[in-house]
């Protein structure tokens, strides 16, 4: 079966095709990698890739409550640590860096952090802090072109401390609503500057970014994930000019030679509508590199189905919060445990490590 081979990845061999999604799961306590998050990933290090949660830059980046970080110098020795992990247990890890931009309240930032995005347009709804519970979404400062320059310096900070800390290469994180596709998308979008207006424009951030860093780590050690006709955290699903933003995006990042883009689709885990073009396959067509892809994958015929397509490799979610053998439990056809949501988020070993 195509799902168990081996698998080339830059410089990195994988055991498998099977990729271990990030999943946010909230147990950095102070925002530092710990002896809890060293042992969840090695129990899952049978993963041909696992991609990290979501982890910020900067101290502005940081958006939930216990989510990691890669600033300093304690947050970096902390992913050495569980990339040590990961690999004892012959696995391999990329660190998914994301900066939630507009996603997020003040409490849930250091003191003297500032809420910034594309444009000075509010999150409608609320979001969990520790310190109060459910607050609204603080509305963001519009970046100034020191603020991007600032920003795109911390991704370049914290991709290359993570590498020489031993971890096996980083993905930006260019979806769901976070930082890096509030630039790519109209509706969070509405600067008229060099980063704002036409496709080509929206797109300057993130590929800037991507070949800044990898410029530092070597574009074999860089993924971007990105979300087309995505709407989570209140985007807009569709736009006149969407193949085009992810069309120019796949034929920039091709150039660029980076391990792989990594497409969510969010059909199935957030409810989004159905894609009006077939936009994987133009992306996979366009790039002729490495595509993950993946939604509702939980069985191996439906990991077969897509590898079959011509994809890759097929990312897995949530059936690995409740089931850390998750291969070896597709590979002898076994019954999977469901996770239990109410432990998603919670800090703690309950519904983490004691599956």
């Amino acid at each position: 079966m195509k799902t168990f081979e081996k698998f080339k990845l830059g410089d990195i061999q994988l055991n498998n095709r099977i990729v271990m999604a990030p999943l946010t799961r909230n147990r950095a306590i102070n925002n530092v990698p710990n002896e809890l998050m060293r042992k969840y990933y090695a129990q899952r290090a049978t993963a041909g890739l696992i991609i990290s949660e979501g982890t910020s830059p900067s101290p502005n980046g940081l958006g939930y409550a216990r989510t990691p970080g890669a600033y300093s110098k304690v947050q970096i020795e902390g992913w050495r640590n569980v990339a040590e992990g990961v690999h004892e247990n012959g696995g391999n890890i990329f660190v998914q860096l994301m900066h939630t931009g507009r996603v997020t309240s003040l409490l849930n930032l250091p003191e003297g952090s500032r809420v910034l995005a594309p444009s000075s347009i509010t999150l409608e709804g609320e979001i969990y802090t520790d310190s109060k519970g459910f607050q609204p979404h603080d509305t963001p400062q519009e970046m100034t072109i020191a603020d991007i320059k600032k920003v795109q310096d911390d991704y370049v900070n914290a991709a290359k401390q993570l590498v020489d800390a031993g971890v096996d290469g980083v993905e930006l994180h260019a979806a769901n609503g976070y930082l890096l596709e509030q630039f790519i998308n109209p509706k969070t979008n509405v600067r008229t500057d060099e980063y704002g207006g036409d496709y080509k424009n929206r797109a300057r951030f993130v590929l800037e970014l991507a070949i800044r860093v990898a410029d530092v780590i070597g574009s074999n050690k860089v993924g971007v994930r990105v979300s087309p006709y995505g709407v989570f955290n209140d985007m807009k699903g569709d736009y006149d000019d969407l193949v085009d933003i992810y069309t120019y995006m796949a034929e920039e990042l091709g150039k660029l030679g980076i391990a792989y883009i990594h497409i969510v689709d969010q059909r199935v885990a957030m409810n989004a509508p159905d894609f009006t073009t077939n936009i994987k396959r133009t992306i996979k067509t366009v790039f002729e590199g490495n595509i993950i892809v993946g939604g509702d994958v939980d069985s191996i015929s439906k990991s077969e189905k897509l590898l079959n397509e011509g994809y890759d490799l097929v990312y897995i979610g949530r059936p690995f919060i409740s089931n850390p053998n998750l291969v070896e439990k597709l590979k002898n056809n076994q019954k999977l445990i469901d996770p239990n949501p109410d432990t998603f988020y919670t800090p703690g070993e309950v519904g983490y490590t004691d599956y």
